[in-house]
Formats: structure tokens, sequence, C-alpha cells
């Protein structure tokens, strides 16, 4: 087993009291990050970058915020699963051309999603803000278990390797016990890990606070 995949328990919850100790006292509850940087992997082709969406064993204190693109008994049932926010095909139309609210809108929100029918001009309206993000709506159809969709999504983290060999998420924030970050850690390092092991390698994996410099783990 590679030296990443058999991280303890124990070494990553060293790394994250560490982080806490380096910190100060802050007006404001700092999130918990994973970074971890690679090598081997040649991102000038897009089918060696990583995109991916990982649900978290340990619940963050802190939810994800979610956005949803629906009309009618979805719109309704969206926002009775917990979204933060619904918009609707008319209001999407109405932000066609305003860059500075799409922005607003892209930035406050951690993930989204959308009936089919708005995909297209999602594409048209929010992609400039959403696209190099890895931020683009999963698409939700009658199917969907919406509930349980969003009960996820707000306890997940993003990670997208992208056009750099250096990748980084939220795992949680400060006030969660560090073996609850390190079982989240865990979930994120194996996850990225198997997605890359083909055609590259995980090369070192730190661990910070939003104001604290990296504690190096591996």
């Amino acid at each position: 087993m590679s030296e990443v995949l058999n991280l303890s328990e124990e070494k990553l919850m060293q790394a994250i009291d560490e982080a806490k100790k380096k910190g100060r006292k802050r007006n404001f509850e700092q999130s918990v990050e994973i970074v971890i940087t690679t090598e081997g992997l040649d991102l000038k082709k897009p089918e060696n970058r990583v995109l991916q969406i990982i649900t978290l064993p340990q619940k963050m204190s802190r939810e994800k915020k979610l956005c949803v693109f629906a009309d009618g008994e979805t719109a309704e049932k969206a926002l009775n699963s917990g979204a933060d926010r619904v918009i609707s095909r008319r209001e999407l139309d109405s932000l066609a051309g305003n860059r500075k609210e799409v922005k607003k809108i892209s930035k406050s929100f951690d993930f989204f999603l959308a009936e089919p029918p708005f995909m297209g001009n999602i594409g048209k309206v929010f992609g400039f803000a959403l696209g190099p993000k890895g931020k683009m709506p999963q698409v939700i159809t009658p199917s969907t278990d919406l509930e349980r969709r969003i009960e996820a999504l707000k306890n997940s983290a993003r990670i997208h390797l992208r056009n750099r060999p250096e990748a980084s998420c939220s795992i949680g924030t400060e006030k969660m016990p560090s073996k609850e970050l390190a079982k989240n850690a865990q979930a994120v390092i194996s996850s990225f890990d198997q997605s890359i092991r083909e055609k590259g390698k995980t090369k070192k994996i730190y661990l910070k606070l939003t104001m604290v410099e990296p504690v190096r783990v591996v």
C-alpha cells in the first residue's frame, strides 16, 4: 500500500492539531483545508484533470450552500428539502448579461443543481463563472431523490485539479474535533489518489487553516 493511502488517522490528527496551534484567534471560524500536490500528470490533456465531489463521513459544522435551477413542483420540493435558493426560468432569463450579479450568485453557493431544460441557458448565462470553478450544475430529473441529494451535497467537498498540479478543498472547520477532521481528510485522500493512480501520483499532502501556513503531512 502506498504511503499516501497508508496515512494513519493519528498522523493526520497530529498535523491538524499543529495547524490549529499555529493559528491565532480570529473573528471568524476558519476552515480546515487539505492541499494535495501531484506529479506525472500532463494537465494539458483534459482527461488527466480531476473534478470530484466527495461526500464526507463526518458532519461539517458549517454546511455547504446549495442553489437549484427549477420551476414548479421541483422548485417547491427543492426548497422544502433544504436548498438555500431556487432560481426560476424567468429569473435565469433576467440575469442574462448581468455579469456582476451572476458572479455574486456563483460565489455565494458551493453547489448547483438544475432541471435538464435549464442547462443550455445556464451555460450561456453562468458558464463563464461556474465552468472554470468546476461548479456547473448537476442535472436532476423526476426520479432524483432530491432530499437525499441535497443532504449529501451539504456535507460534501469539491476537489478540482485543473491547470496546476495542486488541488485543495475544505474538510470542515477549526471547531470540529481533530479526529472527525482526520476521517474527512482520509476520505478525500483515498478518493483523489485512486482517481489519478493510473496516470500519475500524489506527491505531497498538507493540512491548513484559512489564515495559517500549511503543515506538511507527507
